[in-house]
């Protein structure tokens, strides 16, 4: 059993703070960017906002 602490940790493109790896995120570790769903929809909108 790994210890908190020793968990890989990235940080989130949305709101810059820092996250930890979850079980449900084993296969996917590479391609996760965002911290929760709520950081995932403002990324969205932010674009469609941006873009003319």
């Amino acid at each position: 059993m790994r210890r908190k602490g020793d968990l890989p940790e990235k940080k989130c493109a949305a709101c810059g703070r820092p996250f930890a790896w979850r079980k449900k995120w084993e296969r996917v570790w590479q391609e996760v960017r965002y911290c929760s769903k709520r950081c995932s929809g403002e990324a969205k909108k932010a674009r469609q906002n941006a873009a003319p």
